[in-house]
């Protein structure tokens, strides 16, 4: 004997959570305040939030207010998220004939599901979710049906938790400190070899930043002007941001990542300095800044995790440290603005794990180079 132990909603609910989640890579969210819905998110799918009601809708009037209420949790949704628009799939699967038209938003796309197979013959979800056809459990149902989803989903987590796990468990720390060691030998080496770092001789002998000179074809300082520093306090100032900032982004992006996204950093924001200044110049401040650049890229794909990161420290951080290099004479804040841009398009060129995506790769690649093209031909005239 068979006994179906859940009703024909909770089942299409079923069948339809396990496929979003196991196969669109959804998350379910706690939404506060709501009874018989479900809600999932996924910040890089074709909707970024679906939400499924299973209460019942008898008329037009009841429909408006639920449409509502949905308004007003995607506003939610979209303060955490830090995200402009969220465009969301409405399912409901509990509508009186008497409403016939269901009236979308700007931002919201309504649908009424009676049955499995609707799902899987409806065009406006085939068309974004052209996998539901096969892949939405539709041959199971009762414990059979609880069984299956139960030990997919739990699966699924266990497959994202060790990924997560992977990315944010703290690892031993190699090119962080192998920079620092490097800045700190080349300053020690100033005095020794030279008249100190704030000598402008030595500097430049050390291969300090200076427009002429990298004109003259000594592209090379555009890179090692980044290991030299001017003065015992720029010294350990940026050796202290750099180890804060590099002790977490090292272990996020991995170290040959994390390197190229400070060589490159540095050598975008000498690039930005030397067109705009003709003065003498170092530090490893553009490639900081650039560093804060990767965090603001890997923390918003990762905000689910780190928006309250980005929102109370990266984002402030970045600011402040703007704002004073406007107020305040002597410091090179085109430098910090070229590796703050140099950052977030090598990241997003180089790929962060477990978000890496073809496209943003690609974008990323062609405008990281337009750009050192751009800033090439303003210094040297031709490209």
């Amino acid at each position: 004997m068979n006994f179906n132990v859940i009703n024909k909603n909770d089942e299409i609910v079923m069948a339809l959570v396990h496929y979003f989640v196991t196969e669109e890579n959804y998350t379910p969210i706690v939404v506060k305040g709501v009874k018989d819905e479900i809600w999932l998110e996924n910040l890089e799918g074709p909707y970024r939030i679906i939400r499924i009601n299973s209460n019942y809708i008898h008329n037009l009037e009841q429909y408006k207010f639920d449409m509502f209420k949905t308004t007003k949790v995607m506003e939610q949704i979209r303060k955490k998220t830090l995200s402009l628009s969220l465009n969301t799939l409405n399912i409901l699967l509990n509508v009186s004939d008497n409403v016939a038209d269901l009236e979308g938003s700007k931002n919201i796309a309504s649908i009424k599901i009676n049955d499995v197979e609707e799902i899987t013959s409806d065009n406006s979800i085939l068309e974004v979710f052209p996998k539901i056809k096969n892949k939405l459990i539709k041959d199971k149902e009762g414990i059979d049906l609880i069984v299956n989803v139960t030990n997919d989903i739990n699966a699924k987590t266990v497959k994202d938790n060790a990924t997560f796990t992977k990315i944010f468990e703290p690892k031993k720390l190699f090119v962080t400190p192998l920079l620092i060691i490097i800045c700190v030998i080349a300053f020690v080496l100033m005095y020794l070899i030279g008249n100190g770092s704030e000598d402008v001789y030595t500097l430049l002998y050390f291969g300090a930043n200076n427009r002429a000179l990298v004109q003259e074809g000594e592209v090379w300082r555009l890179v090692t002007s980044v290991f030299l520093h001017i003065g015992l306090a720029h010294l350990v100032v940026n050796m202290y941001s750099l180890y804060i900032i590099g002790k977490q982004l090292e272990g996020f992006l991995g170290k040959i990542k994390y390197l190229a996204v400070f060589l490159i950093s540095g050598l975008l924001g000498s690039l930005l300095s030397v067109v705009f200044h003709e003065s003498v110049s170092a530090g490893a401040s553009g490639a900081i800044f650039g560093l804060l650049g990767s965090l603001l890229y890997f923390g918003y794909h990762y905000r689910l995790y780190l928006g309250t990161v980005l929102k109370t420290q990266i984002i402030p951080v970045i600011i402040l440290n703007l704002a004073i290099g406007f107020m305040f004479q002597g410091i090179d804040n085109f430098a910090h603005i070229g590796g703050l841009v140099g950052g977030y398009l090598a990241t997003m060129a180089l790929g962060i794990p477990g978000k890496a995506n073809k496209t943003d790769r690609i974008n990323g690649i062609v405008v990281l180079v337009l750009l050192i093209l751009f800033l090439s031909y303003i210094l040297f005239g031709v490209i």
